[in-house]
């Protein structure tokens, strides 16, 4: 069911929304169109020749079309932004926001392709039928559990890279996050007890990306509570999660998943109570990154914790995606990988993570998203994990 959005009046004059007249992207061309000749190049007769030749060959379509620096931002608009379930066509400016992103930090081209179905099977269709003319699909704001399979049977089709940002930018860049907040602490991963509140897309793959890295324990809480072995009603997701986590078989709600707890990870869009704040280990970090409002206030999260980050940019230590995926696709395209693999946003996640460290404090754990040296660094680490 489609979200019920409050009428409001709208000021086409102010400033955002003249920034959005027009949309925020163009096409533009790489060679001169000015006389018959350039014509004749450019388009037919001499495109034909080009075209035989792929025809013969296919992998001449990498180097000689824009497929090798072009990716589809592709949305159903069932989880936009903290809107939820917006649809397709109000979707568009933040698939446009997202190509412009890829131009901006990483000179990927982007396109925005809204998709007005939610069916799970005409979406995979969709894309797969698009796939030719792209070299990734970068999915977008795709509601959990869905999003899951969608991804997960287009890596089994495509041989071009597919990757649900919602789920691996975030998870890439915490971990970034945690790795220099263990070095201030002068901790490590495999010591540690994480919480996870919010069992979604980007939940569930922080879990993952956390577990690889080798931290001790993960315990992960949605709006049910605690997600064990022998909990009832769970989905294939949740199933498989409740068998790789939460090895102390920790059960009831948020107060006692964060009981103890070295970090907390909320990517819930709930609220949690301080009192549960009140329970974790000394020295705890909390990364509360639901936007626009955090699960915990960080100035409530400074009573209990010592270092502390959000998804917004007016605070310190901004978990923010822009910082993971240019780089991530750069480095695939350049390395013509057809997947991303679970080595590659390792590699992303230790790149973001060393660009921060030689100025690191409680209030810099990450790089700014403004950085001119995180998606170079990042696409040469992906790279050269590929």
């Amino acid at each position: 069911m489609r979200l019920s959005v409050p009428s409001q009046t709208v000021d086409l004059q102010d400033p955002i929304f003249l920034a959005h007249r027009g949309g925020k992207l163009r096409t533009s061309t790489t060679v001169p169109l000015d006389s018959r000749e350039d014509l004749s190049v450019a388009y037919t007769p001499g495109v034909a020749r080009v075209c035989e030749a792929i025809a013969a060959d296919e992998s001449l379509a990498r180097t000689h079309t824009w497929r090798s620096n072009v990716v589809a931002v592709v949305t159903d608009g069932t989880a936009v932004l903290g809107l939820g379930d917006i649809g397709p066509a109000a979707s568009l400016p933040v698939m446009e926001g997202k190509a412009a992103l890829f131009r901006q930090f990483a000179d990927v081209d982007a396109v925005p392709i809204c998709l007005d179905t939610k069916d799970p099977d005409e979406i995979v269709a969709a894309v797969a039928a698009i796939a030719p003319s792209f070299g990734g699909i970068n999915l977008e704001d795709i509601a959990a559990p869905r999003c899951f399979d969608i991804e997960d049977r287009l890596k089994a089709m495509l041989d071009i890279p597919v990757f649900h940002d919602d789920q691996h930018g975030t998870a890439v860049v915490v971990l970034a996050a945690l790795t220099n907040a263990l070095r201030l602490q002068d901790r490590r991963a495999e010591d540690l007890t994480v919480t996870v509140v919010g069992a979604g897309a980007a939940g569930v793959a922080i879990t993952k990306i956390l577990t690889e890295a080798g931290v001790g324990d993960v315990v992960v809480c949605d709006s049910t509570g605690i997600i064990h072995e022998g909990r009832g009603r769970l989905n294939a997701v949740k199933a498989r999660l409740a068998a790789s986590t939460n090895r102390a078989g920790r059960r009831g709600d948020v107060t006692e998943a964060l009981r103890g707890a070295d970090v907390l990870v909320g990517v819930s869009g709930g609220s949690i109570p301080e009192s549960a704040l009140a329970g974790m280990a000394p020295d705890a970090i909390v990364f509360a990154l639901a936007n626009p409002t955090p699960e915990v206030d960080p100035e409530v999260a400074h009573r209990h914790a010592a270092i502390v980050a959000t998804g917004r940019s007016d605070y310190p230590n901004q978990i923010n995606n822009v910082l993971a995926f240019p780089g991530i696709f750069r480095g695939a395209l350049d390395a013509g990988a057809p997947q991303i693999t679970e080595a590659m946003k390792l590699a992303a996640a230790q790149a973001i993570a060393d660009i921060a460290a030689d100025d690191l404090a409680a209030d810099r754990i990450v790089p700014s998203p403004l950085d001119p040296r995180v998606a170079p660094a990042v696409a040469a680490a992906v790279k050269a994990a590929s």
